[in-house]
């Protein structure tokens, strides 16, 4: 193998944190198939292969029309399990030790489904614990607003917002570590949600909006100045912002960073025109995700590769962008320590068997 075969080697193998993926969007499609037979509701395509080709991404809609016909599939606590099972068992595979995932449960009790929110965090609550059982692996859940659900054209509601809240400090206990705001930015923007953040955090949870995605660099201040956020999902446009860069410098706030998920989206035509490299060079604090893997053609490992191919990372920046996301989750300090450890150790025995 040459030197870049080898890196790529290494950031498969490499242990890994998770910050940045949604639980809906990451059904794989022998899942997906499984639950449209389970519940005898038809698909677009009738096997893997076929449902791969309808996850291809062509654009927002076609995005969002694939999304809520996987979301209508899930209708039972046993669904719920299914997924979150799934889930683990891909993050094995791919050497994540631990993620937190962004989970919308207010999309599910909205629509007459016949599911509860009872229903919802057994299924959860299940998958996550046989997921750690078979698999080793640790998840723990960000339950995120849908913005869009919480605004009729005009003005806020509650709608979504206060349900949301609700459910996250009901379930601290089952795996629930912050409140996040997701959703198209457009019109949207983060200063009408500072009560529900603000009770968000009284009650012991963390802040992680998304921001900065598909709006720009004031999307970022408002997450930061109303929301109280200690990490923004997305964030890459505050490139367009010396002054938000030289504030995310000083604080190291971190950064969610999609790289393939932001192509897919337009918000950067190719890897060319990404600036990860100019937010990760500025010291801004960066840690890289999948976002919605199978419907952005991806997962973590070839977000790595992605970082090696398109951003010229080495071995020391893989490892430092791999603590990052360690050091930047909302697992006890002990844990994180005890993970820091692990993850040292398996990079110097990667490194030695690898020649990187």
């Amino acid at each position: 193998m040459n030197r870049i075969q080898r890196l790529r080697e290494f950031a498969r193998a490499m242990p890994k944190v998770e910050l940045h993926v949604h639980l809906e969007g990451a059904i794989q499609p022998a899942t997906v198939l499984k639950l449209s037979r389970r519940h005898n509701l038809p698909l677009p395509a009738n096997d893997e292969s076929g449902l791969r080709e309808w996850y291809r991404f062509r654009d927002f809609i076609h995005f969002i029309q694939v999304y809520l016909t996987i979301q209508n599939l899930l209708r039972s606590t046993e669904d719920f399990e299914l997924i979150t099972y799934d889930f683990g068992r891909e993050m094995a595979r791919q050497n994540i030790r631990y993620a937190e995932v962004t989970f919308t449960p207010y999309t599910h009790l909205w629509q007459d489904k016949g599911v509860s929110a009872d229903d919802i965090i057994a299924g959860l609550e299940a998958g996550r614990r046989a997921a750690a059982r078979d698999f080793g692996v640790e998840i723990a859940w960000v339950l995120d607003i849908p913005r869009n659900l919480s605004f009729d054209g005009e003005r806020y509601t509650a709608a979504a917002t206060d349900p949301t809240v609700e459910m996250a400090l009901a379930w601290r206990d089952r795996g629930v570590v912050a409140l996040g705001l997701g959703g198209n930015e457009a019109g949207a923007p983060p200063e009408p949600f500072a009560h529900a953040f603000e009770t968000a955090r009284a009650g012991g949870l963390h802040s992680v909006p998304h921001a900065g995605e598909l709006m720009g660099p004031e999307s970022v201040w408002g997450a930061l100045r109303a929301l109280g956020a200690e990490r923004i999902g997305h964030g890459v446009r505050s490139i367009e912002d010396p002054t938000l860069i030289e504030r995310l410098v000083e604080q190291q706030i971190p950064l969610e960073v999609n790289p393939t998920s932001n192509i897919c989206l337009g918000i950067y035509p190719d890897f060319a025109s990404h600036p990860l490299r100019q937010l990760w060079d500025a010291g801004v604090y960066v840690t890289v995700n999948s976002d919605d893997p199978p419907l952005f053609n991806t997962t973590l490992n070839q977000e790595y590769i992605a970082l090696i191919d398109h951003f010229g990372f080495d071995a020391d920046e893989l490892e430092r962008i791999a603590l990052n996301a360690l050091h930047a989750s909302f697992l006890p300090a002990k844990r994180k320590a005890a993970l820091e450890r692990d993850f040292r150790s398996e990079f110097v025995h990667l490194r030695r068997q690898l020649q990187v």
